[in-house]
């Protein structure tokens, strides 16, 4: 009976493992935050961020659910929506955008994963196919505000400057980058969502550190959370898959609600 017990208990610890990891992946986690900033009415915005392909649920179906109880106006996603350009990538990528334009105006701005080769421009143009805003270096004005989209290759001040309006009402920057913080405060930003950190792929437990960021390399700072430069705020997406890093650990997927009120 002894070799029973143990095949038992080294199966119910393998189970435990493939749960945990599961969690880890695939368990999505809402994150709210709350501004009081000088706007008409409140404005509710879901803030996506590097997909890299993934799927939660047939087409997406759980992460599209949670979006649709939130009811946002709008819908942001900063960038890295594909790992490279595989065919399934882009299948799930045009599958969820073409679902979430159907609850929301969904607003687009490309990560670094889409800017690797030429296949962007064609890419660029199936995201407007499939009802996506493409935000490259250019601004839109939506529920009484001003959001701007910072192509990912384009990362300069003058670039920044060029782009940016001049307006006295709540300007939002959408960048997928963000050890750049600097540079979007100093451009004048109320508001800027970024991605790309992963959360710092693997976390230490009960803290909010993460052990690495590409662009910020071990130990980063800006990985998760809210950020301030001034009277910038920079919403940072621990993200939704993975990409070099195969796994997150302690690092739920993460849709973020952003109220201005």
């Amino acid at each position: 009976m002894l070799w029973l017990w143990l095949s038992l208990g080294i199966l119910g610890g393998v189970a435990l493992i493939l749960l945990f990891i599961w969690c880890n992946n695939s368990w999505l986690k809402v994150t709210r935050h709350s501004f009081e900033v000088g706007v008409r009415s409140g404005v509710k915005i879901v803030h996506l961020s590097d997909l890299h392909g993934k799927e939660f649920g047939r087409k997406n179906s759980r992460l599209i659910a949670k979006i649709v109880k939130e009811s946002p106006n709008f819908i942001v996603i900063t960038g890295d929506i594909i790992h490279k350009y595989r065919e399934k990538d882009k299948r799930v990528a045009l599958e969820l955008v073409s679902s979430l334009c159907g609850v929301a105006p969904v607003l687009y701005v490309s990560g670094n994963h889409e800017m690797r080769n030429k296949g962007y421009r064609f890419f660029r143009r199936d995201l407007k196919e499939a009802g996506a805003v493409v935000l490259d270096n250019c601004p839109i004005d939506i529920c009484g505000l001003t959001v701007v989209g910072l192509n990912c290759t384009a990362l300069k001040n003058e670039v920044l400057d060029k782009i940016t309006p001049q307006t006295d009402g709540v300007k939002i920057l959408l960048a997928h980058m963000p050890q750049f913080i600097d540079r979007y405060a100093a451009a004048g930003y109320d508001f800027v969502f970024c991605g790309h950190a992963h959360g710092g792929q693997w976390r230490i437990p009960f803290t909010r550190q993460g052990i690495y960021a590409p662009g910020q390399g071990t130990f980063p700072k800006l990985t998760e959370g809210v950020h301030e430069r001034g009277k910038t705020k920079m919403i940072i997406s621990r993200g939704l898959g993975n990409s070099e890093c195969p796994l997150r650990l302690f690092n739920r997927p993460e849709i973020i609600v952003a109220e201005i009120k």
